[in-house]
């Protein structure tokens, strides 16, 4: 692959994963209220390509990273702006640092809560 069509591939790929729509996650039915993570994303590309008389070569690399920056928690009982919640987990935030201070010793608990209301909502709808 030319580094020309690698340039190419890899913007076509890109511009199908930065798109607003991938800022949202999907949201998070809790019962009373729905949890919706919001993430900050970036990447970086680059290719080249050189000869001479005697050999060419080619090459590319990219990176990229993800962090998430907040939750928008949506209170189903409370109508309007008052109802609606930001909380930004970045580091921070008080709250950020409190989380990622017990996240070790909580996260089998919180994986396993998680695991748990995917299998009951994947229930409900083979019920349905």
């Amino acid at each position: 692959m030319s580094s020309n069509e690698m340039l190419k591939e890899t913007t076509l790929e890109l511009d199908k994963i930065l798109q607003s729509r991938n800022i949202i996650g999907p949201p998070v039915d809790l019962g009373d209220r729905t949890v919706i993570p919001v993430v900050r994303y970036g990447f970086g590309f680059g290719a080249g390509g050189g000869s001479s008389e005697k050999s060419s070569g080619e090459g590319g690399g990219a990176g990229g990273g993800i962090e998430p920056v907040a939750l928008v928690i949506v209170h189903k009982d409370v109508k309007g702006a008052g109802g609606i919640q930001v909380l930004s987990i970045r580091k921070e935030n008080p709250v950020a640092q409190v989380i990622e201070a017990l996240s070790e010793s909580l996260a089998p608990q919180v994986i396993e809560a998680i695991k748990g209301m995917k299998e009951g909502q994947k229930e409900k709808k083979s019920d349905t």
